[in-house]
């Protein structure tokens, strides 16, 4: 049986924006190749099925519509896979700083 959305159930939606062919030319090519979908969070205002057309409210008030994606949506973003060339960054911004003695901690606080 498919999990449906009761009223009142915290949800996301998604919608289409622009479809492929519909992006600026100035667009790169694997973007164009992509359509533009918005993605929202929001308690639903009516019963649906997932793939179901529904209307949403989010936490501000606003409402939104679009298809039926998940029921109780969790966060699941992240920065990604860690990158060794930016191991080092931190060090020499901190390093660029204390040459120009402005790191924190290399001048006197001034009352």
């Amino acid at each position: 049986m498919e999990p449906r959305a009761s009223i009142g159930d915290w949800v996301q939606i998604e919608r289409i924006i622009l479809r492929v062919g519909e992006r600026a030319p100035q667009v790169p090519e694997d973007t164009q190749a992509t359509p533009l979908i918005s993605r929202v969070k929001g308690f639903a205002l009516q019963e649906g099925a997932i793939g179901e057309e529904m209307v949403v409210e989010t936490v501000i008030g606003r409402r939104a519509s679009g298809r039926l994606v998940a029921i109780e949506p969790s966060y699941s973003h992240d920065f990604g896979g860690m990158i060794p060339e930016l191991l080092p960054v931190g060090g020499e911004a901190l390093q660029v700083l204390r040459d120009r003695g402005t790191a924190a901690g290399d001048k006197e606080v001034s009352q």
